[in-house]
Formats: structure tokens, sequence, C-alpha cells
């Protein structure tokens, strides 16, 4: 999965204020409609970051059960819901990379060497990709150059600062400042003018 997933659930067209107000009043029946729609997406996000299949699982329902339990908290009207799912989704495995499982973990899986891919997710992100909303962001993302696009997935995937970033690629942390400042710039302008026309 890429990071396309975070931006198609940003720019998803769908209402979800229905939505939220049902989770909000704690009907069961919302919280299975929102994981049959977010539930791969946070499982792809989770994986993409840590990298196993098993906690990824265990990941993705430790992130339903937060956004049941933090629901209240949640507002249609400052934002979408889908990019809020995913940024629980995105926290919760990075916090889990920063701890000593994660550590533990991921130390264990560099002398594997090979990454698992759950067949169940096999189609999901051509499936996202095929969509015309997703066309427009892949094209935003293809015009990064190849040191903006890894500082927006370290950012995004591995919730790495800017200093991080520098200290990883070995390079000054202005020049890494500028990358991020530029790629972000471009894909706010090239989503920007392909949601005005």
């Amino acid at each position: 999965m890429t990071f396309f997933a975070f931006l198609l659930a940003a720019f998803d067209t769908r209402n979800d204020s229905d939505l939220a107000e049902r989770l909000k009043r704690r009907e069961s029946p919302a919280m299975e409609e929102l994981y049959d729609r977010y539930g791969k997406l946070v499982y792809s996000v989770i994986f993409r970051i840590v990298k196993e299949a098993a906690v990824a699982e265990d990941l993705a329902q430790e992130t339903f059960l937060r956004i049941w339990n933090r629901v209240q908290f949640f507002d249609h009207e400052k934002g979408a819901m889908g990019p809020w799912i995913l940024a629980v989704a995105r926290n919760r495995a990075i916090d889990y990379l920063r701890s000593v499982d994660g550590r533990m973990a991921r130390k264990s899986s560099e002398f594997e060497g090979v990454m698992e891919h759950p067949s169940a997710f096999v189609n999901i992100e051509r499936d996202i990709l095929n969509s015309d909303r997703a066309r427009l962001l892949r094209e935003a993302f293809a015009k990064l150059t190849p040191n903006q696009r890894v500082v927006i997935e370290m950012a995004y995937y591995e919730g790495l600062s800017q200093s991080e970033m520098a200290e990883r690629m070995k390079q000054p942390l202005g020049t890494v400042k500028t990358w991020v400042r530029t790629a972000l710039k471009i894909l706010r302008n090239e989503l920007e003018e392909a949601v005005t026309t």
C-alpha cells in the first residue's frame, strides 16, 4: 500500500457525519459499517508500517477499539472521518514501532529478510488506484522528485521528524526541509487544481 490510501481517504466524498453520529450513540451496526468501509485500508496502512501480518491484524483491531472509545471527540465539521481513522491507525502503528515490543520485533524480522504479503489484501491497491480520484492522486504524486516522495513516505509511514530523515538520508537538514516543503506544496497545488476543475 502506498501513500495513496491516506490521500484517497482525504478526498473521499461520502458523507460520514451520519455514521459518526450513530457511532456516538453506540450503535453496533454503525461499527460494522465503519469496519466494512475502512477495515482493509486500516489494515493496509498498519501493515505497510509494521511489516508483520499478525501484528497488523492486532493493531487494526486496537485501532477500531480506540475509534469506538474516542468517537465522541470526532467532529465531522472539522474534517472527514476517513483521514481521522487512518491517522489513528498510523499513530497506533508508529506507537507500536517505538515500543519495546516493536523494536524487538523489528530486530528479529531484519534477520528473516522476507516481508509477508497477506493474500487477502493483494488487490486492494489495484482496486483503489483504478478510480478517477486515485488517478489524480497518482498524477500529483508522480510530479514529485524521488527524494520528495521518500521524505513524504518517511514522514507518513515511519513518523520521522525532518531531523531524523536528514540523519537517515545523510543529507543536510535544510535540504530535507526544502524537499518536504516543496513536496507538500506540489501535492496541495495539484490536488486543489484537480478538485476545482
